[in-house]
C-alpha cells in the first residue's frame, strides 16, 4: 500500500514527500501537474536520465546547478556543446559528473531539435503517450508501464539516450501524463483538476 503521511500543517501527502522539505515543496507544487512547455519537458527527461542509479533527492538538490550548467536546458544552446564543453562539465562539482549522462544530454538536445521539426513540439510528441485509462491500483506503484515502455522504445528509435522504461515512467509521473498521487493525498484532486483543464498550445 502506498503510504500517506500528514504533515505538521495537517495536510495529507504521499509518503515519499516527508523525506525532506524540498521533497514536500516539489510534491505540492510540481509533481504530477501537467506540463506543455518544451524546455521544461526537455529538462525533466534529462534530469531523470541523470538520476538513473541515484536518488531524486540528489538531483533535486543540484537542480539549479544543472540549470546553470546546461543554459536552463535550452536545447538549442545545448545542441551546440562539443567535447570541450563535456570536459568542462566533467569538472563541475555542482552536477553529476558522469560522462555518459553528460554526452547523452548533449545528444538528446540535438534529437530534440529534430523532434520539433518532425512533430511540431516536444509536448506534441510526449503527450501522445498519455495513457487512456488508469492502470495503477493505488496500492503498489509500478516502476514502468506499457505506455512508458512504448515511449522509451520510440525515443531510442529516434536516437535518444538514457531513456529506459523506468526513466520514461518517472518522467510521465512528474510531468502529469499520469496522476500517481496516492488516494487520500491532498494534491491528488488538484492535479486531476489541472489535468482536466490542460490543453496543448
Amino acid at each position: 500500500m502506498v503510504e500517506i503521511v500528514t504533515g505538521e500543517d495537517g495536510v495529507a501527502r504521499c509518503g515519499w514527500s516527508s523525506a525532506t522539505p524540498q521533497y514536500e515543496r516539489y510534491h505540492d507544487s510540481e509533481w504530477g501537474y501537467p506540463v506543455g512547455d518544451d524546455r521544461r519537458l526537455f529538462e525533466k527527461i534529462c534530469l531523470e536520465g541523470f538520476q538513473s542509479g541515484l536518488s531524486w533527492r540528489t538531483i533535486l538538490e543540484k537542480r539549479e546547478n544543472f540549470r546553470a550548467a546546461f543554459h536552463d536546458f535550452d536545447f538549442h544552446k545545448v545542441a551546440d556543446f562539443h567535447e570541450d564543453d563535456t570536459e568542462r562539465l566533467l569538472q563541475d562539482a555542482g552536477i553529476i559528473r558522469h560522462r555518459g549522462k553528460i554526452e547523452a544530454t548533449i545528444n538528446n538536445a540535438r534529437r530534440a531539435i529534430e523532434m520539433v521539426e518532425d512533430e511540431g513540439s516536444l509536448a506534441a510528441f510526449f503527450w501522445q503517450y498519455e495513457p487512456r485509462e488508469r492502470l495503477w491500483d493505488g496500492k503498489h506503484m509500478p516502476g514502468f508501464t506499457e505506455a512508458s515502455t512504448a515511449l522509451s522504445k520510440d525515443l531510442k528509435k529516434r536516437g535518444w539516450k538514457f531513456v529506459g522504461p523506468t526513466t520514461a515512467y518517472a518522467f510521465m509521473q512528474a510531468m502529469g501524463l499520469v496522476n500517481d498521487h496516492a488516494p487520500g493525498c491532498a494534491a491528488r484532486e488538484k492535479v486531476e483538476a489541472a489535468r482536466a483543464k490542460f490543453r496543448l498550445k
